[in-house]
């Protein structure tokens, strides 16, 4: 069966992956700048898996120590102890502040295991040149970029504990190896997302109907 006439890299049209702008360039040189922003123009992004499992695996590794090394250690009447994020959620909770145990909960320890299964998943599903539901695949995908930035809520209370704690000069708090890692894991999953190049997906159905 012939190749699906409608797509856009079939009709000679290449997105920009820095502007978003849709062109038709006149030649199929090698090199082909944006006609806005003057960058590189590729028909799928260079070396989209190699690139995002690199960046995954690194997310997986310092997973490893943003949850086992102290977040912050708040220190008052010179007595302090470390809190991991595990552990600080737990003080919450044994605080009675509920809403803000199960915000810190979500953002700093569900999203950044999901977003990793999920980049996980997509890059297995089209390694392995699956079929099942790309649309589908594709909206997760979107979904996961989106949130992922949403994790560093943890770094945003530590910022702002140590901001009011040195105002009112009640105790001191000092951010720990936790809280590098933690941030590190947010930073590379949302450049992993963003290294992804979700027409892979569609690649496979396209392959597969010709």
């Amino acid at each position: 069966m012939k190749s699906n006439p409608n797509i856009a890299a079939h009709n000679g049209y290449l997105l920009c992956h820095t502007c978003h702008l849709l062109s038709r360039p006149e030649t199929r040189a090698h090199t082909i700048p944006c006609p806005r922003c003057g960058s590189r123009l590729h028909s799928r992004k260079p070396d989209s898996l190699a690139r995002t499992w690199a960046l995954t695996l690194t997310a997986y590794i310092l997973y490893i120590p943003a949850n086992l090394l102290p977040i912050m250690t708040v220190t008052m009447s010179g007595r302090g102890e470390p809190d991991t994020i595990f552990s600080g959620v737990k003080e919450l909770v044994l605080g009675g502040m509920w809403p803000l145990a199960l915000l810190i909960f979500f953002a700093s320890i569900t999203v950044p295991v999901l977003k990793l299964v999920v980049i996980t998943y997509l890059l297995l599903s089209v390694q392995f040149r699956s079929q099942w539901r790309p649309r589908e695949r594709t909206a997760l995908y979107r979904i996961t970029e989106s949130v992922g930035r949403w994790s560093m809520i943890d770094i945003f209370v530590i910022a702002i504990l140590v901001a009011l704690v040195k105002l009112g000069s009640l105790a001191t708090i000092e951010a720990g190896a936790g809280a590098v890692a933690f941030g590190g894991v947010v930073v590379i999953t949302m450049f992993a997302a963003m290294s992804f190049d979700p027409r892979l997906i569609w690649d496979a159905m396209e392959n597969h109907h010709e």
